[in-house]
């Protein structure tokens, strides 16, 4: 039975006024599938302590839940209105269906939309993947819309999610009217996260941690609710992004973002019948470090059950473009991933789309935390992902190109400047990478703001 049709927003006078940003769904602490599943409903309104609550309507049900009343953490930085960041458990969701849900102020309605719980692992999935997205550019605008039309199960972001130094100010801006519009066109973009959950990695201009001359930056920390089953970091900690600020807006920024700083940073969850390890790429973090190294390790062998393993974080270590060419740090992993038989390797940074060959990396000894990592690869050029589809190494996929200007034009059509390991290079035309998964076969398309499909290949197992 599916639920009836019904408009993405409740057209309530009270709606827009109730609003700083409307509601949007986030995985939560809840990194594994369950029986039961769960979601995270948030939303931001001004300072004022509002009786919110929530109820959902699943398609086997005639009538909506008993209303669940929703909490709040209340946001103060310097220069900012105090403001508030709801948030209310969707539980008891029947995996992989759809449900409706709303939101209450009081006993009146003010928000309604309908979404899906994440699928099991017995039911095929797709998924939508960029990076370098927040700018409110017509380009970000296409990409949001072409997201819409692949009608993906959720949507992740490699990093740099806002910018320039992922404010507050720049995600009302930047983000949430683009990817949480009432609209779907190419010039406004989409109701995307009210019906569609994110998922991001941390990228450098999420992580600018220099609070004195932008107190609220570091916003990831506030707006997103993600899993805290990573490396246990603590404020002040080695591989800890420390925000340079004075002792009252250190101390705001640390009682704003509570048990997300710095636990965010690097998480693992499930979709289906894949795993994500999700890392922080970030300079401050030493990948040669044997806690991370181990913590690495042990997730990806936890999830040898898994069909299919996914790593994505934000610097790529396997780039060609002039941009960003020494961001190398990653590399220093890659012997992990192999081990693990890691499928597919997402990055950002560098703005535009690129495609490895399936390779095997061997750092140099003594190679250093941070810039170029050298060091011998072994590639398998017999895999073409259209007859020979079974690779030999993990494909590293560069996605970059979200919204943000686009870096090396000029190298998309000069193979001689690639890398011997790539084998794609976009850089002309914003674009997204969407995946469809199954049990045996991974089909992997590069889908430019246009909606042209520029790059197509198949994984199988």
């Amino acid at each position: 039975m599916r639920l009836p049709a019904l408009v993405l927003t409740l057209t309530c006078a009270c709606a827009a006024q109730d609003f700083l940003v409307k509601p949007y769904l986030q995985l939560g602490n809840s990194p594994r599938l369950a029986n039961d599943e769960k979601m995270l409903l948030l939303w931001h309104t001004r300072d004022e302590n509002a009786g919110f609550s929530v109820q959902v309507k699943t398609a086997e049900a005639s009538d909506w839940t008993k209303p669940v009343k929703a909490g709040s953490r209340r946001i103060t930085v310097r220069g900012v209105e105090s403001h508030r960041v709801w948030i209310a458990p969707l539980t008891k969701l029947k995996p992989g269906e759809e449900f409706d849900y709303r939101v209450l102020k009081g006993d009146q309605p003010v928000f309604q939309a309908r979404a899906r719980a994440r699928k099991p692992a017995a039911q095929p999935h797709r998924f939508v993947l960029f990076g370098d997205c927040g700018q409110n550019s017509p380009a970000q605008k296409a990409i949001a819309y072409q997201t819409h039309l692949a009608k993906p199960d959720f949507v992740f972001l490699a990093g740099d999610i806002v910018y320039g130094r992922g404010r507050i100010a720049e995600y009302r801006s930047n983000y949430f009217p683009i990817y949480n519009a009432d609209d779907v066109s190419p010039a406004l973009g989409a109701p995307l996260m009210r019906s569609t959950l994110f998922v991001a990695a941390p990228g450098n201009h999420d992580m600018f941690p220099d609070l004195r001359a932008f107190p609220d930056g570091m916003a990831y920390f506030y707006y997103w609710n993600q899993p805290l089953n990573g490396p246990q970091l603590s404020p002040g900690s080695p591989n800890t992004p420390i925000p340079a600020a004075d002792e009252g807006t250190q101390r705001d920024f640390i009682a704003n973002a509570g048990e997300t700083y710095p636990r965010m940073t690097n998480f693992s969850f499930d979709y289906g019948n894949a795993h994500w390890t999700v890392l922080d790429s970030n300079h401050y973090v030493d990948w040669r470090d044997s806690g991370l190294r181990n913590w690495v390790a042990s997730d990806l062998k936890a999830a040898r059950g898994a069909a299919w393993r996914f790593v994505a974080f934000h610097h790529p270590g396997m780039s060609s473009s002039k941009t960003h060419f020494a961001d190398q740090q990653m590399r220093l992993l890659s012997d992990l991933f192999e081990k693990a038989e890691v499928d597919l390797v997402f990055a950002g940074h560098v703005h535009n789309y690129q495609r490895s060959y399936p390779l095997y990396f061997s750092p140099a000894k003594g190679s250093g935390p941070r810039g170029r990592v050298e060091g011998d690869w072994r590639v398998d050029k017999e895999y073409d992902g259209v007859t020979r589809t079974k690779p030999k190494g993990p494909i590293y996929i560069v996605s970059g190109s979200g919204g943000a200007q686009l870096y090396d034009p000029d190298q998309q059509d000069n193979p001689a400047s690639w890398q011997p390991f790539t084998v794609k290079f976009i850089s002309q035309l914003h674009s997204l990478t969407q995946v469809d998964v199954d049990a045996e076969r991974l089909t992997v398309r590069q889908i430019d703001l246009n909606g042209r499909e520029v790059d197509r290949f198949v994984v199988t197992r």
